[in-house]
């Protein structure tokens, strides 16, 4: 018997509120993702119309306050107009529909293509996530979308769970890392952001094509670094990140980092043509270091800071798993503790074996020998249970301690029906093998018409349920099938076994 116990307890995976851990449902804002896309092209606006010496007085985001989704550029001269439209076409990618009213073009991305960008920011959160739990250990965790498709939510269950707030800055953590080019012949850093953007204010170019960043790093300093706005290689180029003890030892740690081959040529590119000029490290909008270019790098390199172990393994993994692209928040969180889950086991586990008991007591009174054959029926059909949930991974929870409750009852069900047809063909004078054949046969549409009501409705619950639900619906699902099995097949073949025993059987027990 303890080797049964620890057998189910190594293969069968507990959900949730049985084993403890957290609950959380998180929403994406998605519409952050449309409007840094548009942030982003009106950078790319910009910079086009000036290289293509394309006058306009003004380009910005417009539309809802909250969440710009418009582009809007002012003109000089309307007769460039069509010039513009054709050069910002190819810029903007699809989706982005160009209309005219006088000295004024407005740019609006098409509803459907925001909706598309919206799953997009969702869908990559959930794989991003999945990634991230995946890299803290955690076993058998959970992680699905949740509520209507315009919501944007996803729920994230994790078994065994206790430090919830650390998982919680991880999953959310910013990893927005740019490798950004220093404005030449310029100073790292500037002691204050004001004398930073005068400096700005006479690279070439102007000050729009340039972004002031705070500067900290330990053997220099605070300050300002003026950098490019448009970034050498991005967080999105990495192939790799890991933690390792500083150059010199000691408690500071760093994250060395692999770019992609895409973003390895074109950071080999960029620095073999900048040699002596300086590259800064940008992490979360902060230049964490700004070292001189030496010689053409590749696909190499390092961040360096006053990192913890604890913090650069963080860090690491929150590049490693990419960048989301629309900040989480949460809804909903609860913790379940590892006592409180052994209680619900407890609970679910005596009330089970005292249903079990309460109806094998009942059959066994009430149907007397044919009690038992029903008996042998209920117990396979639990053995079949309990392997299916096994074979198939499928996780254990507790109101799927109430489906293996429910379909105990329906087994018994189906066996009444089975026995009260053959006790009803008994009285109408039939011998017992005949009785026995016809109580199976007209029972049969019966017991298929509730199993099959029952089973449809158990998969819209899986359909349309979150974690917790599903559990219930899969143990009754499973439940039901093996009752078909035990009820029809198993059943029948128990009374013919006992029939076939003797020449003639006169009287059944039941």
């Amino acid at each position: 018997m303890t080797q049964v116990k620890a057998n189910l307890s190594k293969n069968i995976h507990l959900g949730l509120d049985l084993r403890g851990g957290a609950h959380l449902v998180m929403q994406v804002q998605a519409n952050d993702y449309i409007k840094s896309m548009t942030d982003k092209n009106v950078e790319v606006a910009k910079k086009t119309l000036n290289e293509k010496q394309l006058s306009f007085n003004d380009v910005k985001a417009t539309g809802d306050p909250k969440t710009p989704i418009d582009i809007t550029i002012t003109v000089p001269d309307r007769s460039k107009n069509s010039d513009i439209i054709s050069e910002l076409n190819g810029q903007f990618g699809s989706g982005w529909k160009a209309s005219e009213i006088g000295n004024t073009i407005v740019y609006k991305l098409d509803q459907t293509e925001q909706n598309s960008l919206r799953d997009r920011a969702t869908d990559q959160a959930m794989q991003i996530i999945d990634n991230r739990i995946n890299a803290f250990g955690v076993a058998e965790s959970t992680i699905q979308r949740q509520g209507s498709n315009d919501q944007y939510e996803i729920l994230l269950e994790m078994p065994g769970v206790d430090d919830l707030e650390r998982v919680k800055a991880t999953l959310n953590a910013e990893s927005h890392l740019e490798l950004d080019a220093v404005a030449k012949g310029t100073q790292i850093p500037y002691p204050t952001e004001e004398a930073a953007r005068t400096a700005a204010g006479t690279q070439p170019g102007g000050p729009d094509n340039y972004e002031i960043l705070p500067f900290h790093e330990k053997l220099v300093g605070d300050g300002f670094v003026i950098v490019e706005k448009t970034p050498v290689v991005t967080g999105l180029d990495l192939r790799d990140a890991q933690a390792s003890s500083g150059q010199y030892g000691g408690e500071n740690y760093q994250i060395n980092f692999q770019l992609t081959p895409d973003g390895s040529k074109r950071f080999g590119d960029w620095t073999g043509a900048h040699i002596q000029d300086h590259l800064a490290i940008v992490l979360n909008k902060t230049v964490k270091s700004a070292p001189t270019i030496e010689a053409r790098i590749t696909d190499r390199g390092q961040i360096t800071g006053s990192f913890t172990q604890t913090d650069a393994e963080d860090l690491a993994l929150t590049l490693r798993s990419g960048t989301l692209l629309a900040k989480v928040v949460y809804l909903e969180e609860r913790t379940v503790g590892a006592s409180l889950g052994a209680d619900s086991i407890r609970a679910g586990v005596t009330a089970s074996v005292a249903g079990l008991l309460a109806v094998m007591a009942f059959m066994l009174w009430y149907y007397r020998l044919s009690g038992v054959n029903a008996v042998l029926a209920l117990l396979l059909n639990l053995v079949l249970l309990l392997a299916s949930l096994v074979v198939f991974g499928a996780t254990l929870t507790l109101p799927g301690i109430a489906g293996v409750i429910l379909t105990i009852g329906m087994a018994v069900d189906s066996n009444v029906l089975i026995f009260e047809r053959i006790r009803e063909e008994m009285r109408n004078g039939k011998v017992v093998a005949s009785a026995v054949d016809l109580g199976f046969g007209k029972a049969f549409l019966t017991i298929i018409d509730t199993h099959v009501t029952t089973i449809v409705s158990a998969i819209f619950l899986f359909v349309f349920g979150t974690g917790l639900i599903r559990g219930f619906a899969v143990t009754l699902v499973v439940g039901l099938l093996a009752n078909l099995f035990t009820a029809i097949f198993v059943s029948r073949t128990i009374f013919m076994w006992h029939l076939n025993r003797a020449a003639r059987v006169e009287t059944l027990s039941i």
